[in-house]
């Protein structure tokens, strides 16, 4: 791990470096090496849920800066294209994120630090921890340095639509109907599980797929969904 190092391309410095530390650790870590700590301090999951929150207000409110011409649903469908695993996985790896988790045994050896699931999770502890280490004027300017690429041209945050928005739009244009997710089921242990999901339309099958979380397995089927119907 080189705190330095992440801080600087993040360009925010902690006061308290253990919440920094703890937006690192994957939930895999805290409970091979941590299981005497209370939940709130062991992992980053409950970082990540505070996270996910913060990154909509901003990313909302930066939205309406940079196309003010834009309808609501515009700035919705360009909001799921940036809030999503995939995009906040890229931001991740950008300021190399992989090279800093704490991964308990299993991710390590199965390649956890690449996962999106993880490194998206891992990248909204990381927001959360700097909300509660320095508060919302600290945090909004890490945000607009981090996504500003993404803001150039609405074109482009289009092309980002995640699959599960493009086949709702696609299934609601065709049939009238939205499309639901169904988890079949999973297999593997808790370090490496895999999980497969289908999409259906009403009573039909559209596709199956499978992924490191239940995020990306219904991404990964709406994805096969979407070459079906095209």
């Amino acid at each position: 791990m080189d705190l330095e190092l992440l801080q600087h391309r993040l360009g925010y410095f902690f006061g308290d470096r253990a919440i920094l530390i703890q937006a690192l650790t994957h939930t895999s870590y805290g409970h091979e090496n941590h299981p005497e700590k209370p939940l709130a301090q062991r992992d980053n999951e409950r970082l990540e849920f505070l996270g996910d929150a913060i990154l909509d207000v901003i990313i909302s409110d930066l939205l309406l800066e940079t196309f003010p011409g834009a309808a609501e649903g515009q700035l919705s469908k360009m909001r799921a294209a940036v809030v999503n695993e995939k995009t906040l996985a890229h931001v991740a790896k950008a300021i190399y994120l992989q090279e800093n988790l704490r991964l308990g045994k299993g991710e390590l050896q199965t390649g956890g630090n690449q996962k999106p699931s993880i490194l998206s999770s891992a990248f909204e502890a990381i927001i959360a921890a700097i909300y509660i280490d320095g508060g919302f004027h600290a945090v909004y300017p890490v945000v607009r340095h981090l996504f500003a690429p993404l803001f150039q041209d609405e074109k482009d945050l289009i092309l980002l639509y995640d699959h599960k928005t493009q086949l709702q739009e696609l299934a609601q244009a065709r049939h009238r109907v939205t499309p639901s997710y169904h988890l079949v089921g999973s297999v593997g242990p808790d370090h490496a599980k895999r999980f497969e999901v289908e999409v259906r339309l009403q009573d039909r099958v559209l596709a199956r797929a499978e992924g490191s979380s239940k995020k990306e397995a219904e991404q990964n089927a709406a994805r096969a969904a979407i070459e079906l119907l095209q």
